[in-house]
């Protein structure tokens, strides 16, 4: 029987409710066990893709499967993944192989692919992500489907998404769609491990995403093919409901797989909640900050009552920052409270913490901005 919860769960993807959507694949479900890909299953995807598109939705597709693609014919072991120039090698090679099985596919259902790499500069720098934006949103207009993949190839192990989730996520707020189908090896998230509980029970539905959600994740991949886990799924679902956009998380192991999602809505759906403007949006979606600001309880309640931070609220400062760089805000217990582009270079806001506003022209010798991170640059998590 299908409950009113996954009924909505579906609808929520449709093409009126979700005219642009984006899909990511991962390398367990694209790549088999012999290091190929499943070109029978990706075949029944893309049948569904091609409905979606027919009825007048746009998609975009983050797919994995490169690094393990590339590694099978540069016969590395390890599946590709045993050092960082071995992964880089692999997705080099593998992005051809990748890209010419995605273009393959959807000719067959007269459809157009592109390639688009990026890495995870292109969307923490501004301008940058401003200019992902516009090509993806261009590819789009025109009914083309980008093929989404991270630059594994130049990426390095710091300077990196690390899994395709997040990616996907942070996608979704460039291209400004409306969903994301996150496909994975388990069907969405359950009250505990069902690979060790048999009565685990799956949830249909996060309307918020708190300590209770969080700690239901493991942070484990079920194949050990891909880089994710249950974590990175929840750490996307969090950029994406920050933007309003709404996640789900199917099982794609059988085929056509986003035809028995949107006819069953069997999976789990993060519902999108934010309110966030776009460049608020891309702020609280960053995932590299140049340093740390720790504040008090009274800067915890300002800055969620909509307030800029002051250096008074200021408990401690972290980490080499310029003025414009973006920084992450913790309450005292190091709990998130907000990203924010900070208003001074790391050395002065060492000087100010926890002074009061009138105290400040003093101690640095000039006329003090308004705020140590004004609300205009901040977007409150």
């Amino acid at each position: 029987m299908v409950s009113a919860s996954m009924i909505d769960n579906a609808e929520r993807f449709s093409p009126a409710r979700c005219p642009r959507l984006i899909i990511k694949v991962g390398s367990a479900l694209l790549v088999g066990a012999d290091d190929e890909v499943r070109r029978e299953w990706l075949e029944t995807l893309t049948a569904d893709i091609a409905e979606r598109m027919r009825a007048g939705q746009q998609i975009a597709v983050v797919s994995s499967g490169a690094i393990a693609l590339g590694a099978r014919r540069l016969g590395l072991p390890g599946g590709g993944r045993n050092s960082l120039e071995d992964a880089q090698a692999s997705a080099a090679r593998g992005q051809i192989a990748l890209a010419q099985v995605w273009a393959g596919v959807l000719d067959n259902e007269k459809l157009q692919a592109a390639q688009v790499l990026v890495t995870l500069g292109d969307l923490e720098d501004r301008r940058r992500y401003l200019n992902a934006s516009a090509t993806l949103d261009r590819l789009l207009s025109l009914g083309v489907i980008p093929i989404i993949n991270e630059n594994d190839t130049v990426a390095t192990e710091r300077i990196r998404f690390g899994d395709n989730d997040r990616l996907a996520a942070r996608v979704a707020q460039a291209a400004e769609a409306d969903g994301v189908i996150l496909l994975s090896d388990i069907d969405g998230l359950y009250d505990s491990n069902p690979h060790s509980n048999p009565d685990a029970k799956l949830i249909p539905v996060v309307a918020e995403i708190d300590d209770r959600i969080q700690a239901m994740a493991d942070g484990k991949s079920s194949s050990g093919m891909g880089s994710g886990g249950m974590l990175s799924k929840i750490e996307a679902a969090k950029i994406a409901a920050g933007a309003g956009i709404d996640l789900a998380i199917i099982s794609g192991h059988d085929d056509h797989a986003l035809k028995h999602f949107f006819d069953t809505g069997h999976g789990t759906v993060f519902h999108g909640e934010g309110t966030h403007g776009a460049r608020k949006a891309w702020l609280a979606g960053g995932l590299t900050e140049e340093g740390v600001i720790t504040i008090d309880k009274g800067a915890v309640a300002a800055l969620q009552n909509g307030k800029s931070l002051l250096p008074a609220g200021a408990l401690r400062i972290e980490g080499e920052f310029s003025r414009g760089d973006l920084v992450l805000i913790l309450d005292a217990k190091g709990n998130k409270v907000a990203r924010g582009l900070v208003e001074y270079d790391y050395s002065d806001a060492c000087r100010i913490v926890g002074r009061r506003s009138e105290d400040v022209q003093a101690i640095l010798g000039y006329a003090p901005r308004s705020a140590l991170v004004h609300r205009s640059h901040m977007a409150v998590l």
